[in-house]
C-alpha cells in the first residue's frame, strides 16, 4: 500500500496568536478614527502637539533660491533666531496648498494688527512655484526658508499644510495651530497667543 503525499495543512493560528495579530491593527484604527475626526469633524487645532512648551526643534531652513525683495535677497532661518527675545509665529506653507491661498490674507492682516515677526518654511515646494506664490499673492515674512525634503516639519510635528506656530521670545513654542487660519482663529486664537506671549492682556 503507498501512501499518496497531500500538501500539509497550514496550523490553526490559536487564540493568541489572532489576538496578537489584531490588537496593532486594533490600536492603529482607533488612532486613525481620532485624528480623522479631529481634521474633518472637530476642529483640528486641538490636534494635539508634544512641543507646546519645549523650545523650537533644533532645525535650519535655508532660504528659498532667488527669493528677493527686490534686489535684496530674503534669507532663511535657524532655530537660534527664535530665541532672540522677539515673539515670532512660524508658518509651514506651500504653493500646491489650496487653503494656504485662502489663510495668506490673513497672515498679512496678522502682522498689520499685532507687528509681529512672522517667518514662514515653504514645505516640499519647487522653489520657482514658491517664488511665483508669493509674487502673486504678496509676502508678508521677514525670512522665509526652505524645506524641500520635509524633513524639518517632521521635527516640528506637523501634520499638514499649512500649520502655524506662535513662539515666544525665549524660543518656546506657545500656540499651534493646525490647518489654515481662518478670520475666526485668527481674533480668538492667534492674536490672543501672540500678545500673551508678549506679555500683554
Amino acid at each position: 500500500m503507498t501512501a499518496t503525499n497531500s500538501p500539509a495543512s497550514p496550523a490553526p493560528v490559536g487564540k493568541r496568536g489572532l489576538n496578537r495579530l489584531l490588537l496593532p491593527l486594533a490600536i492603529f484604527a482607533a488612532l486613525a478614527a481620532l485624528f480623522a475626526f479631529a481634521l474633518s469633524g472637530g476642529d483640528p487645532s486641538k490636534l494635539p502637539s508634544a512641543l507646546i512648551g519645549k523650545p523650537v526643534p533644533q532645525v535650519s531652513f535655508p532660504p528659498v533660491e532667488g527669493l528677493t525683495d527686490g534686489t535684496t535677497p530674503i534669507k532663511g532661518f535657524a532655530a537660534t533666531d527664535l530665541a532672540d527675545g522677539k515673539v515670532s509665529v512660524v508658518n509651514f506653507w506651500a504653493s500646491w496648498c489650496g487653503p494656504c491661498v485662502q489663510e495668506h490674507p490673513l497672515l498679512v492682516a496678522l502682522t498689520v494688527k499685532t507687528g509681529v515677526r512672522l517667518v514662514g518654511v515653504n514645505y516640499k515646494d519647487q522653489p520657482a512655484a514658491a517664488r511665483r506664490f508669493l509674487g502673486r499673492y504678496g509676502n508678508p515674512y521677514t525670512a522665509v526658508g526652505t524645506d524641500a525634503n520635509g524633513r524639518g516639519a517632521i521635527e516640528w510635528g506637523v501634520y499638514g499644510m499649512p500649520e502655524t506656530f506662535v513662539i515666544d521670545g525665549r524660543g518656546t513654542i506657545v500656540y499651534k495651530h493646525v490647518g489654515p487660519i481662518t478670520a475666526e482663529s485668527l481674533e480668538a486664537k492667534i492674536i490672543p497667543a501672540v500678545k500673551a506671549a508678549n506679555g500683554q492682556k
